[in-house]
């Protein structure tokens, strides 16, 4: 077994190969003076299974260019076997042609995917499962939010509220309050779909004095949380701990939710962390522990 990294998120791939008893396989990954991406693969990989590790957050179309020449390259050295591990899998908020005139991106990235020799997609928290079907190769859909749950178990609390913060949440919300034996209350917010400025116009029941947890599957620019714990701190709650799978790291956003009525987050490392970003707010929990023990059973 050999597992890659491409450049998206060497440090996860890191504790993943550590994690199975295994270093990372070598690679040499650089750029022609044009621009264009170089691979070279140093490692004989003939008939053997290989995992390429490779998030396709930003800049994701370099990203995903990495990771369809390494596969094509580990193919064209006979590997017997390939699974593309994709922690982040880029445009798939662009599930839906809104305007005539739109692609739908969605679809259109699955097809680039499945065009390299892989033989599998391992990936986290689609924002649409819908787009399982785009694939025409088996996808394992592993979500970041098992370990999160495990996370926000210990910041329960007899005065704990699950609260739901917009409509494309509320499924998740209400699994979290289920699984928790929590009560759940429902934000009303409104989204202009052209400026993207989310309103907050009320709430289904009082939540002063609560201890407010909240679940996501990503974190964009954080207007929503932002806007939300600003409207749940008018409301009189005691705290706020928010937890998302993928935090896409939009340059500006951390700073804004260390800065925000948000008392506690905590997300998982599909993305990498920025190098010199201090966070003190935030914690970070690995999904290490669920890749391999996928790796394990592919």
């Amino acid at each position: 077994m050999k597992i890659f990294s491409g450049s998206s998120n060497l440090p996860l791939a890191g504790k993943v190969a550590k994690n199975l008893g295994l270093k990372l396989a070598k690679i040499e990954l650089s750029q022609f003076a044009n621009g264009e991406i170089r691979v070279w693969v140093r490692e004989k990989v003939a008939r053997q299974k290989v995992f390429i590790l490779q998030s396709l957050s930003n800049p994701s179309e370099k990203n995903l260019i990495e990771l369809c020449l390494i596969a094509d390259a580990v193919k064209r050295l006979g590997a017997k076997e390939i699974t593309a591990c994709v922690p982040w899998l880029a445009y798939t908020k662009q599930d839906k042609v809104f305007r005539p005139g739109e692609p739908l991106s969605a679809k259109v990235i699955a097809k680039i995917i499945q065009s390299i020799p892989i033989d599998s997609l391992i990936t986290f928290d689609l924002h649409n499962m819908a787009m399982i079907g785009f694939f025409d190769i088996p996808v394992i859909h592993l979500s970041g939010l098992t370990i999160l749950e495990k996370q926000l178990k210990k910041e329960i609390t007899k005065h704990s509220v699950v609260v739901s913060i917009g409509a494309g949440g509320t499924k998740l919300s209400a699994g979290l309050a289920k699984s928790l034996n929590l009560p759940i209350a429902y934000l009303d917010s409104r989204r202009d779909l052209k400026t993207g400025k989310v309103t907050i116009q009320g709430i289904s029941q009082k939540i002063t004095a609560k201890d407010i947890l909240i679940i996501d599957d990503n974190i964009f620019t954080g207007s929503t949380l932002i806007q939300a714990s600003i409207f749940l701190k008018k409301e009189k709650a005691k705290s706020i701990t928010v937890a998302a799978t993928h935090h896409l790291f939009i340059p500006g956003t951390s700073e804004k939710l260390e800065k925000s009525n948000i008392d506690k987050l905590f997300i998982t490392d599909t993305i990498k962390k920025p190098r010199g970003l201090k966070l003190k707010k935030t914690k970070i929990i690995s999904i290490t522990p669920l890749i391999t023990q996928e790796i394990v059973n592919v």
